[in-house]
């Protein structure tokens, strides 16, 4: 009867870390290639209804990345320029025009903007979303091709969760970028996989009971992609260069929780704030508090323009 029960006891013990062992090995590949949205006729017309309200413009954006994939996206001029530009970085599973609310009261304010699909994304190459490792070497390849006909009097960048990781990473590896606003990015891929691990409530689970698919779920993501997964890391690259940095996070979010801006927050070297927006869901800051996040976002634009 005492083996019995200490069998059932193993079994009970033994059987959530391994379950999720086999569950991170199964969503590996998941990982790698997000869900795609599609970029169409449907959406661009309500890209392009928004540009005409501003008297903004857009033309297609064609860059190569380094090994061969194609970026696609678009170079957006407002009616009045000043001289700056933008380049907005979506979420994951999403495209750019996941950004275009972003790029509204960006071009109000005479701003011009870039708007781009990640690789693997919308209407852009790449088999694999690497979250950073691949991207930021795109985005060199974006500022390339831009200076080649533009002449950027500063160049500053804002994204959102995956789109902010990309950026902030991208910002570390490439000085033109001056100033970064990263809503709801994740500290790093560990990190952000125990939120997942951990059913987007509980990362304590994700680090004790379900760690095991945190584990392979990377492990296997390495051994597919090619990539260090401890490597692709927001709180790495802010560590790494000193950048302004106004990172936003929203309080009710489940996907990518503040702690994850708040280890940002305390890494970086450069000049650096940070607003928890009351109520907010995952990248919603726009929507709960459209006034303040344009003031705050204009505001940190205009400041870091002017810094020596």
């Amino acid at each position: 009867m005492r083996r019995r029960l200490l069998r059932i006891a193993l079994i009970l013990l033994l059987s959530p870390p391994l379950l999720a062992a086999v569950a991170g090995w199964l969503a590996g590949p998941s990982f790698l290639h997000p869900i795609h949205r599609e970029l169409t006729p449907d959406l661009i017309r309500e890209a392009d209804a928004s540009f005409a309200v501003t008297g903004a413009s857009r033309e297609d954006f064609d860059v190569p990345a380094q090994d061969g994939a194609l970026l696609r996206g678009w170079k957006v001029r407002p009616k009045n320029p000043n001289g700056n530009w933008v380049l907005l970085f979506h979420g994951v599973a999403d495209n750019r025009i996941g950004v275009a609310s972003h790029s509204e009261f960006l071009l109000r304010a005479g701003y011009s903007v870039v708007m781009m699909d990640a690789r693997a994304h919308g209407a852009s190459g790449g088999p694999i979303a690497t979250y950073g490792w691949l991207e930021r070497n795109d985005t060199r390849a974006i500022i390339d091709a831009l200076e080649s006909n533009e002449q950027p009097k500063h160049l500053f960048a804002l994204g959102e969760s995956m789109g902010a990781g990309i950026v902030l990473q991208s910002a570390a590896a490439d000085p033109r970028i001056e100033a970064v606003v990263a809503e709801a990015s994740f500290a790093n891929l560990r990190e952000a996989a125990y939120d997942y691990a951990g059913l987007r409530k509980y990362p304590w689970l994700g680090k004790t009971i379900f760690a095991p698919g945190t584990w392979t779920l990377l492990y296997r993501d390495e051994k597919l992609a090619g990539f260090p997964a401890a490597e692709v890391s927001p709180v790495k690259a802010v560590a790494s260069r000193a950048f302004p940095v106004l990172l936003i996070c929203d309080e009710m979010d489940v996907a990518l929780p503040c702690r994850h801006s708040q280890m940002i927050y305390a890494a970086a070297r450069g000049p650096k704030q940070l607003w928890i927006v009351p109520r907010a869901l995952h990248t919603a800051a726009l929507g709960f508090q459209p006034e303040e996040f344009r003031r705050r976002v204009l505001s940190f634009f205009a400041a870091s323009a002017a810094a020596p």
